[in-house]
């Protein structure tokens, strides 16, 4: 099945304005007191009216708050950090890789993006039906800390998956941990299958292009579109996965550099068959395409 996404513009203000931290209502345009029912109407309206095979989706798509490895870059400049620091997992100070922990303000951001769900969850914002997570150490800290208290226990688990990890190689802090580890450290989570015991995928000499980023961000999105039931999908990652993510659905801003924060973007995706589709707290639209 050959699946296309799009973004669909005109619902949030990151469409057309450099990205902010934690813009207010995740970026949605419409400030009244009923935003979210609106806007929710809105995109059952859409999928009522869509051709078969497409249909819309809403993504809140988080990065991670600040991990030891984002101290080491701006400690020692990106220069020298993509020449040498970032090979290695510290430098006698701070402690980097593999797999870095959030720092105390990353903690606090997570509480921060924690915090943004709970002001807006009055006003009716939909909280995500489907979650998923990068396995690095510092996204799922962060999708902890931002949806604990907020999902009920019997409400859905959080998905690791394997393709939602940063760009990958050379970086020992985008190096990932065991499967062990993280069933251990995090049982509160669930694994997709498949996921192997140790990281196969992390060269030290060989560091994954865009292009590779970009194959390997359609690939997740046409796993989750293809698994997710709900119209509401949170996803926690890195700026690079993201920007990847935005890349191919075609949002008009994916050039921008990405901080720290949630996002609300909207997307459609089309495919061969029967599918749902994602956005970046955005709605997506999917369509079919010829294999």
């Amino acid at each position: 099945m050959s699946i296309a996404y799009e973004t669909v513009t005109g619902f949030f203000v990151q469409d057309n304005t450099k990205f902010v931290e934690l813009p207010a209502h995740f970026g949605l345009i419409d400030d009244s007191s009923t935003r979210w029912s609106t806007f929710s109407k809105r995109i059952d309206h859409l999928n009522a009216i869509a051709d078969p095979g497409t249909c819309y989706k809403v993504l809140f798509l988080g990065r991670h708050g600040e991990g030891f490895h984002n101290v080491g870059q701006a400690k020692h400049g990106t220069k020298a950090w993509d020449d040498y620091w970032s090979k290695l997992n510290g430098d006698g100070e701070l402690v980097w890789g593999p797999d870095p922990e959030l720092t105390a303000t990353g903690e606090g951001q997570g509480r921060m993006a924690h915090a943004a769900w709970a002001t807006e969850l009055p006003f009716g914002i939909p909280l995500p039906e489907n979650l998923y997570c990068s396995p690095l150490t510092r996204a799922i800290r962060t999708n902890i800390l931002t949806f604990e208290g907020l999902i009920d226990a019997v409400g859905p688990k959080t998905v690791v998956l394997e393709n939602l990890r940063e760009e990958n190689g050379v970086h020992t802090c985008d190096k990932r941990r065991t499967l062990t580890y993280i069933k251990d450290a995090f049982p509160q989570l669930a694994v997709e299958d498949g996921f192997t015991e140790d990281d196969e995928l992390w060269k030290p000499h060989v560091r994954e292009t865009h292009a590779e980023l970009d194959t390997r961000a359609k690939a997740m999105l046409d796993n989750v579109f293809g698994h997710s039931k709900g119209q509401c999908i949170s996803i926690t990652a890195h700026g690079g996965i993201i920007g990847a993510i935005l890349r191919v659905v075609g949002h008009p801003n994916h050039q921008l550099s990405l901080p720290t924060g949630v996002r609300g973007y909207t997307s459609r995706c089309q495919g061969s068959g029967q599918q749902e589709v994602a956005g970046e707290t955005a709605l997506s639209q999917a369509h079919p395409t010829p294999p």
